[in-house]
């Protein structure tokens, strides 16, 4: 004799196999894309070693008409989740030791694009952009309404970290707006 299924038994069984179905489909697809390979990522993020540290030193900032701003710059560098991410955090002061600018970074490396990501965040906004690693250096850019912004790093002959950002407007010369030179502390 056989016994009617409860309308919950039906509804259960339905689910076991579509959470079964799910499962072989992903599994499918899983084995045909490449692996992440996080020794890949590590071995990426190893090119900027140079930067992990505390540096500190002068930077200038011009904002517009008037005497630029100069201010005390300090940078943090240290990895994170075992050589995967670098985290950069920068801060300014001025003479009397008040923070006037602060901003946290991170840098990290997918295998898959063989691209840097750097996002940056200050003051209530984020930027998320491409990071290119040239040697002793890095740079990074983007654009914003007429701005075209290009941020350019490189350690000097002496070991110091030498940023310099440019901005350029609606096809004028590139202006330089901040400028900055630190040297590695122990």
């Amino acid at each position: 004799m056989e016994r009617a299924l409860h309308p919950r038994q039906g509804r259960v069984g339905a689910a076991i196999i579509g959470l079964v179905a799910i499962w072989v489909v992903g599994s499918i697809l899983a084995a045909q894309a490449p692996p992440s390979s996080t020794e890949a990522q590590r071995q990426a993020m190893q090119k900027l070693a140079f930067l992990a540290g505390h540096w500190s030193g002068r930077i200038t900032v011009v904002r517009g008409p008037g005497e630029p701003l100069k201010a005390t710059q300090t940078e943090d560098v240290q990895y994170k989740l075992d050589g995967l991410v670098l985290l950069i955090e920068g801060k300014s002061t001025d003479a009397d030791g008040k923070v006037i600018f602060s901003a946290l970074a991170t840098v990290s490396y997918e295998d898959a694009s063989k691209a840097y990501h750097f996002r940056a965040y200050n003051e209530g906004r984020y930027l998320d952009t491409e990071l290119t690693v040239p040697g002793n250096g890095f740079s990074w850019s983007y654009a914003g309404g007429p701005a075209h912004v290009v941020n350019t790093m490189h350690l000097t002959e002496k070991g110091q970290w030498q940023e310099s950002t440019n901005v350029e407007m609606s096809g004028a010369p590139p202006r330089r707006v901040v400028e900055m030179l630190l040297d590695k502390q122990p």
